[in-house]
């Protein structure tokens, strides 16, 4: 049988998937031992210096793999993978602890030749029995979705010193042997005996480009580069992995992390907050130029940030209801008043990105379609779905939009009686709750319920703490929330355990909405079986068209760049990769620290 040869010694040649799951490798492009391409490294960056970073919170765990407590910042660094990922491609994988990668065409198994130079920071080579117990450990006891993927493989055996194989069964995709791929090797020798699904504090020994330099728990954590690291020199890790020290200081709250970066005790700072990005950087470093603020352009997808309905609720069951809920946000009034206006409106479940649907759909997206005509509204058939939108001069640029929303309300069944809308059949009042776990977001909720007024609608906010929160999202326990999902530029099995209808009756699943739908089911579960990038982005694309002409939930707003603040001696690459900055890439003027 013909195979497919991922990566070959220090060229880590074929891209896994060059673009997308399933995309048919013969003609994929082959890269120079340099790796030109990434040009958002710079290859002569000077290594040395200190990179102060914040988290919020707190960790009580050096234990990444485990599902349990709060794993420290940096423990990626810890461990290297048999591939790794580069971010100006949509999904490539080349040879890293895997000198070359070969699988059949139809994917059903992959095989990995193991490089002789990897090793463990101790010295001890990483071997193939090292492979098999990682795979066994996390396939047992690892996160709920690695325990998933990982248990698509059938059989597990070592053909040689340095050869494994991976065959899968029953529930693998097309994609499956890329997630093996980004396994990372862990030290049999240390790990066995452990409960790897346990907390620690214990600093494992790793493989990675840093080592744990010292832990405070729950307070800071430093890592130290590893300066005779193996990989240093493989083109994948080429003008990567700079900085001498990484030390991540731990913040009760945003504000104290604010002000540290201000008095030039943190180095970087990403800024999530709209407000504070316009209004907190007027300090005098930030005027003579000593810190650098910048927005750096992505082309990921944002998160699809919304306020959720829960469609199992009576209330929300007919998509007329939803609609005319939509019609009710003030986008544009909103962004104005409260975010200075630094935000973009959402309009497909894959905002700003090209997987996003966009005009008339294609040839390829109507043969996805096609066959769920009777099931889809007509609208799928035509333009992009586009949010409502007004002039922004908050109530009386609404009224077009709540009288639409009137209408929509009293085909479904529904009329105001008194100065409240009650539903005509039974009189009783349409009132629900909006559930929030992130205090920030109680003034878009707020805004939203009093707009909800005018139509006689009572819409309660309530904020709860993350573990009630969780808690209450897993059991589906709720009416509206604001949450979001996240996928990447190559989305995969997750978009059925997104909107699947299995997973609208699995506790803990995120198809938060509900959603139950033939069509959905379909178009989602094909995704992962394409067999090159245009049919996945058409799959995509159709998907997207059914997602927000369902009206599962009320689409909020994204930035499509990478808020950065930084003190002006952290330099970093001109070029932006395609996922946004990568910090990894960056390093230190020392002449300019201080």
């Amino acid at each position: 049988m013909k195979k497919l040869v991922l990566a070959l010694a220090m060229l880590a040649a074929l891209p896994a998937r060059a673009a997308t799951p399933g995309i048919a490798m013969q003609g994929a492009p082959k890269y120079a031992p340099d790796f030109a391409h990434l040009d958002y490294v710079n290859p002569n960056a000077p290594k040395g210096g200190m990179l102060k970073d914040s988290v919020i919170g707190a960790f009580d765990s050096l234990n990444a793999y485990s599902f349990k407590g709060k794993p420290a910042a940096g423990l990626t660094y810890l461990y290297d993978t048999l591939m790794a990922r580069v971010w100006d491609e949509p999904f490539s994988l080349y040879g890293l602890v895997a000198e070359k990668a070969e699988m059949p065409e139809d994917r059903s198994s992959i095989t990995f030749t193991l490089r002789k130079e990897a090793r463990f920071h101790d010295g001890s080579p990483m071997t193939v029995d090292d492979v098999l117990f990682t795979w066994q450990a996390l396939k047992e006891k690892g996160k709920p979705n690695t325990r998933r993927v990982y248990g698509y493989v059938k059989s597990a055996e070592k053909l040689g010193e340095r050869q494994v194989r991976f065959t899968f069964g029953e529930g693998a995709d097309r994609e499956t042997p890329l997630i093996i791929a980004m396994m990372p090797v862990l030290p049999k020798s240390w790990w066995q005996g452990r409960d790897i699904s346990a907390t620690t504090l214990d600093i494992p020994p790793g493989s990675g480009p840093y080592k744990i330099l010292s832990v405070d728990p729950g307070r800071s954590i430093a890592w130290e580069r590893v300066k005779d690291w193996w990989a240093k020199d493989l083109p994948v890790n080429v003008g990567l992995y700079n900085f001498d020290v990484i030390k991540y200081d731990y913040y009760r709250d945003d504000g104290v992390a604010l002000e540290a970066f201000k008095a030039g005790q943190l180095d970087i700072r990403r800024e999530w907050n709209a407000t504070k990005w316009v209004s907190a950087y007027d300090f005098p470093a930030a005027r003579d130029g000593r810190v650098v603020k910048e927005d750096l352009p992505h082309g990921r997808p944002e998160w699809m940030r919304g306020l959720i309905f829960n469609t199992r609720r009576p209330v929300f069951a007919d998509a007329k209801v939803r609609a005319a809920l939509t019609l009710a946000l003030d986008f544009e009034w909103m962004n104005k008043t409260l975010f200075s206006g630094t935000y973009r409106r959402i309009s497909s479940y894959y905002p700003n990105s090209e997987l996003a649907a966009r005009g008339m759909p294609s040839p390829a997206e109507l043969a996805v379609q096609e066959p769920w005509r009777k099931d889809l509204p007509p609208e799928v058939f035509g333009k992009a779905w586009t949010p409502p939108a007004t002039d922004g001069s908050g109530m009386p640029g609404m009224r077009a939009n709540l009288r639409q929303a009137t209408g929509l309300l009293k085909q479904a069944g529904w009329e105001v009686r008194n100065e409240r809308l009650v539903n005509a059949a039974t009189g009783v009042p349409f009132a629900f709750e909006i559930l929030l776990s992130d205090p920030a977001d109680q003034k878009v909720a707020l805004e939203y319920a009093r707009a909800l007024e005018r139509l006689g609608i009572e819409a309660s906010v309530r904020v709860v703490d993350a573990a009630e929160y969780t808690g209450r999202m897993e059991g589906f326990d709720f009416d509206m929330t604001l949450n979001k999902w996240i996928s990447t530029l190559s989305p995969g099995a997750e978009q059925v355990q997104y909107w699947g209808s299995a997973a609208a009756d699995t506790k803990g699943s995120k198809n938060w909405a509900g959603i139950k739908s033939p069509a959905i089911d379909a178009i989602a579960a094909a995704i992962p079986q394409a067999m090159d990038r245009e049919t996945l982005v058409a799959r995509v694309r159709a998907l997207d068209r059914v997602l927000t002409f369902g009206n599962y939930c009320i689409p909020l707003y994204y930035i499509g760049a990478d808020r950065v603040a930084r003190w002006a001696h952290l330099r970093r690459p001109e070029t932006t990769p395609l996922y946004g900055m990568v910090i990894e890439a960056w390093w230190t003027d020392t002449a300019l620290q201080p």
